[in-house]
């Protein structure tokens, strides 16, 4: 979250919220979810503890706790941490002072601009995880040891990100399903997403039948919350999940997707990544798995990928691109997904682009309408992208294993799989795909196919990207990409496959592979 301030003056107002659903409504969104908590409720309810108890305005110790679990240790920079967070949650004592509950407030602004209000239940948020007792996001309950994981993190992974709350303990369920009753219950929404992206923690890995069996009759009682809130407000009140990919991971922890969808108890699910959206989602194998009565969205979330990238002189310089500041990203992501037989599409973390405070970057909000439309999509510029590996970016074992980097060793070949649409052929459209390597290393004989196409070993290297992304216009210096050109005819709905070839004596490491939809070049 960025604590930036931003505000243009005087106290923040509810117009606020009614002007970002004016701007969402303005292009074509129809369904808002918007979140209800983080390990706290982040509203102001007067059942269950919430972010901002016990806070004074301007009382910035109120916040020190939590200045680690930013990874913010130095003095000066704690300083200004807490400078920057008591001016960003003052906004919301604002909101309170003025009498404004901002959940309620984003429902009537949604019905105002007839937009379908929906909730989201973060399960297990860790944004409070690095100091467990001292962080103010943190639960009472969070707070006692004997109610968190203990087995969920191995190896070098930050063990406090992977200790969250244990659903196996009665405590837990009690706590989060009196969260859920009162969004439900209380409040004017339509449908029901509970987010396990926000961590995918849930009960001891290796979870015993008995207790998937214990899981399942939980949610079954959730949805009957949402049945009575249906047949109270005569509306489908829709259950769902965010989920990773990796449905038998999910059983691991407790989590049957399998059989609260065939059962009906999960009415859909959105598979998606952590940050970094998914370019590889297999949207085709969980149709099977999950029967067809669950609907699948497809989730565009707002990172790209972790390939660094930068502006022409260098001044500016970014480990991810914010795709909602690119629209040809935003449309090859949601085709792809659509092409696999995504029923619909989630947007995630869009609003991110606008909190970077890096100059020149700003969400095109425009892009979002009709991006759940494939036929709408197909014949527009698209940029498609590979997922590359990331610590920030894609937490194991949970994250659908990155593509890229990938060594080739000489006289060898890979093949990567990408979902993607068919295009046009009367649209003067060309495919370009752009093999980033390390600079300095050019490879003497690189080939690239599509599709099972004969491999072209005709490239043109260049250091600018296929498309900008706000500022960001360039690779890094220490990556140069290679231009192969195809007829955009190759290309196919659903699965696509490009092979790369080495057909030389070294060993190349390929660090990202980029596709570009675009008019023809001379």
């Amino acid at each position: 979250m960025s604590t930036r301030p931003t505000a243009v003056g005087g106290p923040f107002q509810a117009k606020a919220i009614h002007r970002y659903v004016d701007e969402l409504a303005d292009n074509g969104i129809d369904t808002f979810v918007i979140n209800a908590n983080a390990n706290r409720a982040w509203y102001p309810t007067k059942k269950f503890p919430s972010i901002l108890d016990g806070y004074r305005r301007g009382d910035r110790e109120f916040f020190r706790g939590h200045a680690i679990c930013q990874g913010i240790s130095e003095p000066e920079a704690v300083e200004e941490f807490l400078d920057n967070f008591s001016r960003f949650m003052d906004r919301y004592q604002d909101l309170i002072d003025a009498g404004v509950d901002w959940l309620a407030e984003t429902s009537r602004a949604c019905r105002r601009r007839k937009i379908s209000p929906w909730v989201s239940i973060r399960m297990n948020d860790m944004h409070g995880s690095r100091n467990p007792e001292g962080s103010f996001f943190n639960h009472p309950l969070f707070k006692q040891k004997e109610m968190r994981l203990q087995s969920a993190y191995y190896g070098l992974q930050n063990r406090h990100d992977r200790e969250g709350f244990n659903y196996e303990k009665s405590e837990v369920r009690e706590m989060m399903f009196q969260q859920i009753r009162e969004v439900v219950e209380d409040y004017d929404f339509e449908g029901l997403e509970l987010d396990w992206w926000r961590q995918p923690l849930c009960c001891e890995p290796g979870a015993s039948s008995a207790t998937i069996a214990m899981m399942n009759d939980w949610f079954r009682q959730i949805r009957k919350l949402t049945q009575r809130q249906a047949k109270k407000t005569g509306k489908p009140y829709p259950l769902g999940m965010r989920i990773p990919g990796d449905l038998d991971l999910l059983k691991a922890i407790g989590l049957d997707v399998v059989t609260l969808c065939r059962e009906g108890t999960l009415d859909f699910v959105i598979p998606a990544g952590f940050w970094a959206t998914t370019w590889d989602m297999p949207h085709d194998e969980l149709r099977q798995r999950l029967g067809n009565r669950v609907t699948i969205y497809g989730s565009v979330d707002d990172g790209a990928n972790t390939l660094p990238t930068q502006n022409e002189s260098g001044t500016i310089r970014e480990r991810m691109r914010y795709i909602g500041a690119c629209p040809e990203i935003e449309r090859a992501n949601a085709a792809g997904k659509l092409a696999m037989g995504a029923q619909g599409i989630e947007w995630f973390n869009f609003f991110s682009s606008d909190q970077n405070a890096t100059p020149g970057f700003r969400a095109d909000y425009t892009a979002l309408r009709d991006i759940d439309k494939l036929d709408f999509l197909r014949g527009k510029p698209k940029q498609y992208c590979m997922s590359t590996a990331g610590n920030f970016s894609n937490p194991t074992p949970f994250e659908l294993p990155a593509l890229l980097p990938a060594s080739i060793d000489p006289f060898s070949q890979r093949p990567f799989r990408l979902a993607m649409c068919a295009e046009p052929a009367d649209r003067n459209l060309e495919l370009v795909v752009q093999v980033v390597l390390k600079a300095g290393n050019p490879p003497a004989y690189l080939a690239v196919s599509v599709n099972g196409c004969w491999p072209n070993l005709t490239s043109e290297s260049s250091q600018k990207l296929l498309f900008p992304c706000g500022p960001l216009t360039h690779h890094i210096p220490d990556h140069l990409g290679y231009n192969y050109r195809f007829p955009v005819s190759l290309l196919t709905d659903g699965w696509n496959r490009i092979v790369v070839e080495n057909q030389s004596k070294e060993l190349i490491t390929v660090a990202a592979i980029e596709l570009a939809v675009r008019p023809k070049t001379v």
